[in-house]
């Protein structure tokens, strides 16, 4: 009887087996599984453990005025899966049942049933964050049923009865319920790996083509962009069709049925496309109607929508299309929402940078603005001393004065080359000899072949106005100006040296602490600095009464690599 009535409960087994395969295809499950699961999750499958021990109750075997059943195999699972918690309520649940059924050992299963789940729930705390293996759940299978076993010869009354039917039920449930538990969980362990691989596969696939497409979009989400897209999508997966939208129009599209889907032709978006756009939802199309296209003979039958962000903005939709209908599977939707998360961040990232250079570029812009009206009223100061005693010499400076602006403005923001800056500068120095006559004594040396590098415009001219002003002019008898520039590697360094008033570097560095008067230096600086980065810029070199020397160090560069900011 022992042998046959194992035989008959391993048979009933399958029951719970293919329980076991059906829950692990539920969302809730994997939720579960992931540790994301919600409230109502964790009853929903409480309640279903409890059903799975009840079915095990119905599916047992009459011995005795009792029943060899497979009830531990739900409560167990629940417990071995969700943790002590819902291992109890499915042991209350299924337990409970049994209790209401009746019979001598009513109480001694529903208290098992209760302990069993119990005890699962520690074996879950071993796990926490991973799959019971099988060996471990056959193992407390079998402390379990043993336990059950104890509790019936404990409290079953009269004992007799309960002696008689542990001896003859006892083998049997203990093998094939720990098998039966095992068989469960290898299954659900077995199927969610499957799962997690499918997952792996298409997160490799979609950061495949996202590495592919990040250049593309670079350029932001355009017609251009979004058509090589479509075409690396289509071209990487099987998909028989694929489109990109924006909030309003569809932007590309490759694949069947593309002479009337591909822009221009393409209709207005669909419903599902409209519905994705407004509440930011992956939407799932399983048919025609679903799809919702006007033209009768299309051929595309299912697809998938996906929300393309920047940032919490919906700004687009991926569209993922087969021709056969009811085909989108779980797969396709970790696909489809994999690769729009990417999309979507590179869209962001691109978004930043845009915004990033806009503001790199309006900072360039305000300091150079800075810098035209200080070089004006200092310009014009000396003009106006000049008007009563050399009106002729006044006016031939106001036309080199005009004739500077007039290329400054037409050159705003831009990199010119080293002779075109030099040139401004003499003309600038032009103004100044006028000004001060055998004060001012200026020297160059340009080594040959620097001239057609470029460098920002507007950067010499301020240093060669700092040095006068700040470092010749309090002078009595005024100074020399020397301005150099050589090669350091690849590198040019431009000096502007004058033997001056010098300053304390200790007790102020204008490019540390700057003042009001030396805003042309600061502004200078920083403008190296925001173009070439660190390592560029001004350094300064002087002592009291011992003249300064401020040196400007750029990358020797032959082509216009900086958009320009004016």
């Amino acid at each position: 009887m022992t042998k046959l009535l194992l035989w008959e409960m391993i048979e009933r087994i399958s029951v719970a087996a293919t329980l076991a395969f059906v829950l692990s295809q539920t969302d809730i499950f994997r939720r579960l599984i992931n540790r994301r699961n919600t409230r109502l999750d964790a009853w929903l499958l409480t309640v279903f453990f409890g059903l799975v021990g009840i079915i095990g109750t119905y599916a047992g075997i009459p011995v005795n005025d009792a029943l060899a059943n497979s009830r531990v195999v739900g409560v167990m699972s629940a417990g071995l899966i969700g943790g002590p918690a819902m291992g109890a309520a499915a042991g209350i649940i299924a337990g409970g049942h049994r209790y209401l059924l009746g019979g001598f050992t009513a109480f001694a299963c529903a208290l098992a049933n209760l302990c069993e789940g119990l005890l699962a729930g520690l074996v879950h705390r071993l796990y926490p964050r991973r799959p019971i293996p099988w060996w471990l759940a056959l193992v407390a299978g079998i402390i379990g049923e043993v336990m059950q076993m104890g509790i019936i010869l404990l409290t079953a009354q009269p004992y007799y009865l309960a002696a008689a039917l542990v001896d003859e039920i006892a083998m049997p449930m203990i093998v094939a319920n720990s098998i039966g538990l095992s068989v469960f969980m290898l299954i659900i362990k077995t199927v969610g790996a499957g799962q997690e691989k499918i997952g792996a596969e298409q997160s490799h696939k979609a950061l495949h083509i996202a590495n592919k497409t990040l250049s593309v979009l670079r350029r932001g989400l355009n017609d251009d962009s979004a058509q090589k897209t479509v075409q690396i999508i289509l071209s990487a997966t099987d998909y028989d069709a694929v489109a990109i939208t924006n909030m309003e129009r569809v932007l590309a599209f490759a694949g069947a049925e593309s002479n009337h889907h591909a822009p221009p032709s393409a209709a207005q978006l669909t419903a599902a496309t409209r519905k994705v756009l407004a509440t930011g939802e992956l939407q799932i199309a399983q048919d025609k109607e679903g799809i919702g296209c006007s033209h009768a003979g299309c051929r595309l039958s299912s697809a998938i929508i996906a929300p393309l962000k920047c940032g919490d903005r919906v700004i687009g939709a991926l569209k993922l299309y087969y021709t056969h209908k009811n085909n989108i599977a779980q797969s396709d939707q970790i696909f489809a929402s994999g690769l729009a998360h990417l999309f979507s961040t590179q869209l962001e990232l691109t978004e930043i940078e845009h915004q990033a250079k806009m503001a790199a570029h309006a900072k360039m812009k305000a300091l150079h603005a800075q810098i035209n009206p200080h070089f004006l009223f200092n310009t014009l100061n000396t003009i106006t001393s000049l008007v009563r005693t050399k009106p002729d010499l006044a006016r031939d400076l106001l036309i080199k004065l005009s004739a500077i602006f007039r290329y400054t403005l037409h050159k705003a923001g831009r990199n010119i080359t080293l002779d075109e800056e030099l040139a401004q500068v003499r003309a600038y120095l032009s103004i100044e000899q006028a000004r001060h006559g055998e004060k001012l004594l200026v020297t160059e040396i340009i080594d040959a072949g620097l001239g057609r590098y470029l460098i920002p415009a507007l950067t010499i001219q301020p240093l060669v106005e700092n040095a006068i002003k700040h470092g010749l002019q309090p002078k009595p008898d005024g100074g020399i100006l020397a301005i150099k520039a050589v090669e350091r590697g690849e590198n040019i360094e431009i000096s502007i040296t004058d033997n001056g008033m010098g300053m304390d570097l200790s007790a102020r560095n204008p490019l540390t602490t700057p003042g009001a008067e030396c805003i042309g230096l600061r502004n200078v600086h920083e403008r190296l600095l925001g173009q070439y980065g660190d390592g560029y810029g001004l350094s300064i070199t002087s002592q009291p009464d011992h003249g300064t020397r401020i040196a400007m160090l750029v990358p020797k560069k032959l082509n216009d690599e900086v958009t320009a900011y004016a």
